[in-house]
Order: structure tokens, then C-alpha cells, then sequence
């Protein structure tokens, strides 16, 4: 058998009946996985990035010790790789929701290595909103409450949006790492059958699906973004 027509068997066999059989299974655990992380990541993310820019030295509330505490602690996460985190923080999910493996388990793990990443992203976002705007809010009697809402996230919303695309791609990503450590889903799939049984039509298949999630969310996220944009020129 030359080796184009042992790529090509194995190509086919990667779209077969037998490979999507296992896939399939897997793609609904990264789902799960992705879905509840990227909902954690996006609120508790959110919340810590405005909390950093409130809290800066030339934000709207300083609070110096606090602000430089609350970073040091999210810098301190970014520093780890993923895998190292997935690794300390396993442990931990069998004290919150009972198991240490599995996609339940896993999301905890997930959420940890990715809301640090995507708070310093709002952080970025809302700083490069004008201060002017938020000065101008300020001289005419507005709440701190109201220039977050009324006027930090609705300017920052298309970076929010483009940097929201990015932290799902990255837990999207990091799914795929964990499931080497039992969290199952199409990164389980990977190693456990492409690598570890050298089926690499199990691992064409799992690297196929990835890219198209990872696309379908580009794609959509750009969109939104650009639309957002589009709506405030006509405005």
C-alpha cells in the first residue's frame, strides 16, 4: 500500500461510521465543558476586570493595596500553564461537586485557568475607552454604578466582544488539554485513541471538529463585534 493510499484509507476512515460513533459522545462532553466555563469565565472575568480598573490608582474608587492584592493574584494564575492549574485545582472540584474527574469536574479546573486571562482582557478593553467620557459623566452628576453600565461597558463592548471570542477560543482549547487528565470530551478522545492506540483517524477526526468550533466562534464573534461597530456610526 503506497503511502497516498494509506492516507487516503485513513482519511475516509476518519469521517466513517465507527470514528463519529466515539466523536460524537465527545463533542456533547466539550460542549458541556465549554458552555458552563465560558458562562464562569464571562461573568466572574467581568467582574474582576472592572474591579481592577475601578480600583486603580486613576480610577473612579482608588484602593491601591486592594487593587495591587487583586492583581497579583490574577498575574499569579496567568503565570501557570494550564496544565499546572488543571492539575492543583482537580482536587479542589471533588470538594465543591464530589468527583476529581470527569467534565463536571473539569469545569471547575477550566474556569480557574481562564477567568485571570479574561479579566485582565476587560481590564485592557475598558482602559482604552476615552477618559473623557468618563470625566464628562462624572461633571454631570452621574453614579459610579451608572458610568459602569452607562457608559465603561457599552463603549468597551465591541473589544468586550472580540476579547470574549478570544477566552472562549482559549477554553475551548484548554478543554482539549484537559482531557488528558480524565475530563473526557474530544481532548480524551486524542490522546486516549490517536495517541496512546495510534489511531490516527480518531485524532484527524477530533482536530477536524476543534477547528470548525474554533472557526463557527471567530466567525460569530467578529461578526457581532463588527455589527456593533457598524450600528454606532450609523447612530
Amino acid at each position: 500500500m503506497t503511502g497516498f493510499t494509506k492516507f487516503a484509507e485513513t482519511l475516509r476512515s476518519a469521517f466513517g461510521g465507527e470514528v463519529w460513533s466515539i466523536v460524537a459522545p465527545a463533542i456533547g462532553q466539550t460542549l458541556y465543558m465549554t458552555s458552563l466555563t465560558t458562562i464562569l469565565t464571562g461573568l466572574l472575568g467581568l467582574v474582576l476586570g472592572i474591579a481592577l480598573v475601578l480600583t486603580d490608582k486613576d480610577g473612579l474608587h482608588p484602593m491601591r493595596v486592594f487593587n495591587s492584592v487583586l492583581g497579583s493574584i490574577i498575574n499569579a494564575f496567568r503565570s501557570l500553564p494550564s496544565m499546572i492549574v488543571i492539575i492543583l485545582i482537580l482536587p479542589l472540584s471533588r470538594l465543591i461537586i464530589g468527583v476529581s474527574y470527569g467534565p463536571k469536574a473539569c469545569i471547575v479546573a477550566l474556569a480557574v485557568t481562564c477567568i485571570p486571562m479574561f479579566a485582565r482582557l476587560v481590564e485592557n478593553s475598558i482602559l482604552e475607552v476615552p477618559k473623557g467620557k468618563f470625566e464628562a459623566a462624572l461633571a454631570m452628576g452621574a453614579k459610579s454604578i451608572d458610568i459602569v453600565f452607562k457608559v465603561m461597558l457599552p463603549e468597551a463592548l465591541p473589544n468586550l466582544v472580540r476579547n470574549f471570542t478570544v477566552a472562549i477560543i482559549a477554553v475551548i482549547s484548554t478543554s482539549a488539554l484537559a482531557g488528558s487528565f480524565g475530563a473526557g470530551g474530544l481532548g480524551d478522545v486524542a490522546v486516549r485513541y490517536g495517541y496512546l492506540r495510534f489511531r490516527v483517524d480518531m485524532l484527524i477526526a477530533s482536530v477536524f471538529v476543534l477547528i470548525i468550533l474554533v472557526e463557527m466562534i471567530q466567525i460569530i464573534g467578529g461578526g457581532i463585534s463588527k455589527y456593533i461597530l457598524k450600528r454606532r456610526h450609523l447612530i
